[in-house]
C-alpha cells in the first residue's frame, strides 16, 4: 500500500511539474513577444511623451564653433546652441545635450537617442528620405579654404596626388564624391580631427560649408578661401525623426514664431557677428519659414 501511495505521490508531482512548466513556457513566450514589441515600437518619443518626461534630447555640436561648442565654463553655446535654449523655454522643459559629430546625426535620431538634431545640418534630398527636416533658419553653400601660399580657387587644377580634407557624413564629401570622383578624399569623423590635420599640413585644401570655412580663415592667419561658394545654396534646419509628426508640427509653428520676432538676426548678432560680421547676416540668416 505505502508503495502505491508514493507511486501516486511520485505521479502526482510530475504531473503538476509538467503543467508548471508548460505555464512557464507560456511566460516566457509573453515575454519574448513583449520584448519583440518593444524593439519594433517606434524610436522617437512624441511631442507629449517629451513634455511629460520634463527633458528633451537636443544633438549638437561640441567642438564646431561659432555653431555649437562647449565655452571656458563648460557650458554648450553657440548658434544652434542659442536656438536649442529657446526651444527648451518654450516647451517647457529641460535640456539634455548629446554631443554628436556630423557622420552619427541621422543615427542618432532613428535610434532614439536625441530627439532633435541642431547640428548645423544640411537639408538634402537622400537626408530627407531619412529623417524629417523643419523649416530652415540658415543659408549655406560650400567653400573651400586653403593655404595662403598655395590658395585653391578651381577644384579643376588639382593634380593627381592632391588630396582634400572633408567630414564624413557632411555635404561637402557627398559634393565631391559626386561630381569630382577623381579627387583624393581625406575623411575626418570629427570637426576637430579634421582641423588639427588640415593645421599639421595634411591636404591642399580643406572643403566644408562656406560658413565654417570663412570662420576659419578668419581665425587662423596663414589661410584663404580661395572658393567662396560651391554648388548650389542650401539651407541648415532643424530635423527629427522620420515620422515624429507631433515634434515636427510643434517645431515648424515654434520656428514660425520665433521668425516673426526676428529670432534669428538675434541669434546671429550674438553668436557669428564677431566671426562673420555685419555683412553676412542678410545672407546668412533666414527667418524660420521655407
Amino acid at each position: 500500500m505505502k508503495r502505491k501511495f508514493l507511486r501516486r505521490v511520485v505521479s502526482g508531482l510530475l504531473v503538476l511539474s509538467v503543467v508548471a512548466a508548460a505555464f512557464t513556457g507560456c511566460g516566457s513566450a509573453s515575454a519574448s513577444e513583449n520584448s519583440s514589441k518593444d524593439s519594433d515600437s517606434a524610436s522617437y518619443r512624441t511631442l507629449d511623451e517629451i513634455k511629460e518626461s520634463g527633458t528633451i534630447n537636443i544633438g549638437v555640436f561640441s567642438d564646431k564653433s561659432p555653431f555649437g561648442y562647449v565655452d571656458e565654463n563648460g557650458d554648450y553655446a553657440g548658434y544652434d546652441v542659442y536656438l536649442a535654449e529657446q526651444i527648451g523655454k518654450d516647451l517647457g522643459v529641460k535640456i539634455n545635450y548629446v554631443s554628436t559629430e556630423a557622420a552619427n546625426r541621422i543615427e542618432y535620431l532613428q535610434t532614439g537617442k536625441v530627439d532633435i538634431i541642431l547640428a548645423n545640418f544640411t537639408v538634402t534630398e537622400e537626408r530627407a528620405q531619412e529623417v524629417d527636416f523643419a523649416n530652415p533658419y540658415m543659408n549655406v553653400a560650400l567653400g573651400v579654404v586653403s593655404p595662403e601660399n598655395a590658395v585653391v580657387t578651381s577644384l579643376d587644377d588639382l593634380k593627381d596626388d592632391d588630396e582634400v580634407i572633408v567630414i564624413s557624413g557632411t555635404t561637402a564629401e557627398t559634393y565631391l564624391t559626386k561630381n569630382y570622383p577623381n579627387i583624393k578624399l581625406q575623411k575626418y569623423d570629427a570637426y576637430a580631427e579634421a582641423k588639427t590635420a588640415f593645421e599639421n599640413g595634411n591636404g591642399v585644401a580643406w572643403a566644408n560649408d562656406n560658413t565654417e570655412v570663412i570662420a576659419f580663415a578668419n581665425e587662423n592667419p596663414g589661410y584663404k578661401v580661395g572658393i567662396a561658394s560651391l554648388g548650389e545654396q542650401d539651407t541648415i534646419a532643424p530635423a527629427v525623426t522620420k515620422g515624429n509628426e507631433t515634434l515636427l508640427k510643434w517645431l515648424n509653428e515654434e520656428l514660425e514664431t520665433l521668425g516673426s520676432q526676428q529670432f534669428f538676426h538675434k541669434d546671429y548678432e550674438e553668436t557669428l557677428l564677431d566671426t562673420y560680421g555685419a555683412d553676412y547676416e542678410e545672407t546668412l540668416v533666414v527667418e524660420g519659414t521655407k
